[in-house]
């Protein structure tokens, strides 16, 4: 049975957003866990751009991610979970590369990829979008550059999994969205 579909992808991906209409449009069979890292900084997590604050945050960010899994599979044991990305993300953004990120947290890829049964991965913005939804968002702060450099790697990451599929960016958000409802609806359908 599935329990865990992760929506992640690169920043400005729509994850968040998507997240909200898969809450209305699945209401009677899913529920959203939030984003750890959205909590963490919105609650003053610092955000700071050097190597050992980084890796800091990654580490909290994998901590209360595995704790937000654990807490909603407990309240909602006859939902399914879908997560605004998942342990993996952190492994794009550690500054010494994944394969130390699961060192030093005492996994490996494969342990954080069979958490999951499910991965459903959104493509970034195209550079225009991304441009602009960084004025209007005070949580991004990554370049156009650094952006897609951690959508490729984000990607390459979850592309292990073996249920995987990836939403290429669309001219039309709309389009993005139906294809991700469509992917929800096909995966609760069974």
């Amino acid at each position: 049975m599935i329990k865990k579909i992760v929506l992640t992808g690169g920043p400005c991906a729509g994850k968040t957003t998507l997240t909200q209409v898969i809450a209305k449009v699945f209401h009677r069979e899913v529920v959203v866990v939030p984003e750890a890292a959205s909590l963490l900084f919105s609650g003053g997590f610092p955000r700071w751009q050097l190597p050992d604050a980084i890796e800091a945050t990654q580490r909290a960010i994998y901590h209360v991610q595995s704790g937000l899994e654990a807490a909603y599979s407990a309240k909602y044991p006859d939902k399914i979970l879908v997560l605004d990305r998942g342990t993996i993300d952190g492994a794009a953004y550690w500054t010494k590369g994944p394969e130390d990120f699961f060192l030093k947290l005492g996994t490996s890829l494969q342990d954080e990829l069979d958490r999951y049964d499910r991965v459903i991965y959104l493509e970034s913005a195209a550079e225009q979008d991304y441009l602009a939804n960084v004025k209007l968002n005070p949580n991004r702060n990554e370049s156009w550059e650094e952006a897609h450099r951690l959508d490729i790697l984000t990607e390459q990451l979850w592309s292990r999994h073996p249920r995987m599929s990836l939403v290429k960016n669309q001219k039309s958000f709309g389009v993005k969205i139906s294809e991700v409802l469509a992917s929800i609806s096909e995966t609760i359908r069974g």
